[in-house]
């Protein structure tokens, strides 16, 4: 039997801008994502800490270093800059190896720098 698991987290990111007019996505600094493990285009789950909106997106690869989080498309119309996000990718694992799973999680703060992380 597979279950879903947490296999990605990017917790108190700040948005850094929102772009209506693009196709869609977020954009997120690649070193980032890829501390994480989150690839592009993958889906993700995000949830907004100031107005406790929840949506779907995928990620695209923002410009290294660059701490960018940016909301593109219908998403940008739920969240603003400086907004806190948590943001999440899931994937299917066994039981028995999902009783020893440990996702990457990374944790921001000012200017979104990475203040702590785990099973990284």
């Amino acid at each position: 039997m597979l279950v879903h698991v947490l296999k990605s987290k990017i917790h108190r990111a700040a948005v850094t801008a929102a772009n209506v007019a693009y196709e869609g996505s977020m954009s997120i600094d690649l070193d980032l994502m890829e501390k994480v493990g989150l690839l592009p285009y993958e889906r993700i789950l995000c949830s907004n800490m100031a107005n406790a909106a929840r949506f779907e997106t995928y990620a695209i690869p923002g410009k290294r270093g660059s701490g960018e989080f940016v909301l593109n498309g219908a998403a940008a119309h739920l969240g603003k800059p400086g907004d806190r996000l948590t943001i999440m990718s899931f994937t299917e694992l066994e039981v028995e190896e999902a009783r020893k799973w440990a996702p990457q999680v990374i944790v921001l703060g000012d200017n979104n720098a990475v203040i702590n992380e785990r099973g990284i």
